[in-house]
């Protein structure tokens, strides 16, 4: 399964992402989870000791890595580098296990915007493909809310795209943003979570307002997960109602992505 989660900041798209992770890995399978957001936070969320989420180096930083990969130094322009650098080791290589989970924290690129033709950001797209492309684990990438920095061919070969939402509309203004880029991009399967609901009149707010996107799971505003947030701590088993609204957003996904394959 090759699972991308996105949606506006703050929403709880990471949330979601470190969930999944940690529940897909309990069930026995290999597990990859990348962290593409400029806020780094999944380290946190999946469970790692504060003090080592300080000691992550973000791969699109390792400016030694990128130059002895692509032929180009970081930060320069103009130079002829490799477009189809080795990516295939970076996993095993720069890969942090966290309960079963590995993680890689890949970093954005900073300058010339997510379309800049610069080795660092050759080097993360060859790496997303690999990863969704060509490798054989449950792969989850938990973006920022634009997703145009993953190739074409990329998302085409992606299972599904989920995005997060919250009550708000600004947030569902985002989905809706994502949904035309996604399907620009190819992205065939996209899906809905609905997170930090607190009653059923904000569902049904919701709903009216997301359309033609489809829903496939809600999870409860949680203040278990909301303290776990403030104190550092992984909100995957903090709360049995959350956990259990996890647990079927999960099967959902499997559910959908077998259906989709004719399985």
């Amino acid at each position: 399964m090759k699972i991308a989660i996105s949606g506006k900041g703050g929403v709880g798209k990471t949330t979601l992402a470190a969930c999944l992770a940690r529940y897909y890995a309990k069930k026995g399978y290999k597990v990859v989870a990348v962290d593409a957001d400029p806020d780094s936070n999944l380290a946190s969320a999946l469970g790692l000791e504060p003090d080592k989420v300080l000691e992550i180096t973000p791969l699109v930083e390792m400016s030694r890595l990128i130059e002895e990969r692509t032929g180009a130094k970081s930060g320069e322009y103009g130079l002829y580098f490799k477009l189809n650098p080795k990516v295939d080791d970076i996993p095993q290589k720069f890969g942090i296990d966290v309960d079963g989970v590995k993680l890689l924290v890949a970093g954005t690129v900073k300058a010339g915007g997510s379309g800049c033709y610069c080795p660092e950001n050759v080097f993360l797209k060859r790496l997303f493909r690999h990863l969704i492309v060509n490798s054989d684990e449950v792969v989850i990438l938990d973006m920022e809310a634009g997703i145009e920095h993953l190739g074409r061919g990329t998302c085409e070969s992606m299972d599904c795209l989920i995005i997060v939402v919250e009550p708000g509309l600004r947030s569902v203004q985002t989905a809706h943003t994502v949904k035309k880029m996604a399907k620009d991009l190819g992205i065939k399967s996209l899906f809905v979570v609905i997170n930090k609901l607190k009653s059923h009149e904000e569902k049904v707010l919701l709903e009216s307002n997301l359309k033609d996107l489809r829903l496939i799971g809600v999870l409860p505003y949680s203040e278990g997960v909301r303290d776990s947030d403030l104190k550092s701590l992984s909100p995957c088993n903090v709360d049995k109602r959350f956990s259990s609204a996890i647990e079927e957003i999960a099967t959902k996904i499997e559910e959908e992505i077998e259906g989709s394959k004719g399985g």
